[in-house]
């Protein structure tokens, strides 16, 4: 932990440094890149603020491929979905409040009531889905993890971040000037959000449960005392997939994402095209 803090550190120290031209004597690319690399893993793009480990992107593979993996194994008694549903949205509460767009603090009761209409969300699309397909085949029913999932990032999300839609969040030219606080922007955001985090978790949580159905009906690997690797075996193969899928589905829609200019309130339009008449396009962070 001391030796990530200080690598941390380090690299924050180094491009302040840089960006003011005094860097150290000696100083590559290679070493201002790989500076920049961790920088951006480990502080918000807006505020700076060094974020919550757990948080962070870097941290997806390892919490979902656990938290996925009992999903889609514990997924038959109440109980275990109520558990392991609250689990997953208390992780997706920590990861959406740490990835947010724009320096407007989100307030206490607005974590909650997000974090609780995601959770209630999950847990009743969840035991209602189980019920529904309680006589139909096993593979079915192993989809009713991700259902779940998917619906509860629809409310999540957008609900965690309602407060960008009334204030909006920093638009910028191609100099970095902040032209304006745009909603139109932040809806754009949290609907490319949304979107990307559904499909970071379809890989893992659709083909896993096609994978151990078939190894259950051809193999009989996970029967008898072999039952108990079940859990340990689906959070093995959701790591491998989300290891690919986590940087892809980020990569859909790029963090410094654009929008038209014709799709932005009127004043920052005009403010725009005042300073730049040929300006098609502004910039804004979308989080993550």
């Amino acid at each position: 932990k001391q030796w990530y803090q200080r690598r941390e550190r380090r690299a924050n120290e180094l491009l302040y440094l840089y960006l003011n031209k005094k860097e150290p004597a000696g100083t590559t690319d290679e070493t201002i890149y790989a500076a920049k690399k961790v920088y951006e893993s480990a502080f918000h793009p807006d505020t700076g603020e060094k974020m919550f480990l757990p948080g962070r992107m870097s941290f997806q593979v390892p919490g979902n491929m656990t938290i996925c993996g009992c999903m889609l194994t514990f997924y038959r008694s109440n109980s275990a979905i109520i558990f392991w549903q609250w689990i997953n949205q208390s992780f997706n509460a920590i990861v959406n409040y740490t990835n947010r767009s724009g320096k407007s603090e989100i307030p206490e009761s607005l974590l909650l009531k997000s974090y609780f209409a995601a959770t209630g969300c999950a847990v009743i699309v969840a035991m209602g889905l189980n019920r529904a397909t309680a006589k139909l085949p096993t593979l079915v029913g192993r989809l009713v993890p991700f259902t779940a999932v998917a619906a509860a990032n629809c409310v999540n999300i957008p609900l965690m971040r309602q407060n960008e839609f009334s204030q909006g969040i920093d638009v910028l030219d191609e100099a970095g000037e902040v032209m304006g606080q745009s909603s139109a922007a932040a809806r754009s955001a949290v609907l490319q959000v949304t979107a990307s985090r559904i499909i970071m978790a379809m890989p893992g949580m659709a083909l896993t449960p096609i994978i151990m159905n078939t190894i259950e009906n051809k193999t009989n690997w996970f029967k008898g005392s072999g039952s108990r690797m079940k859990a340990p075996a689906q959070v093995l193969i959701i790591g491998m997939i989300l290891t690919f899928a986590t940087p892809l589905a980020c990569a859909i829609f790029e963090q410094k994402s654009s929008i038209s200019v014709n799709r932005l309130e009127p004043e920052i339009s005009e403010k725009l095209r005042k300073k730049d008449p040929n300006a098609k396009v502004l910039y804004f962070n979308k989080g993550l």
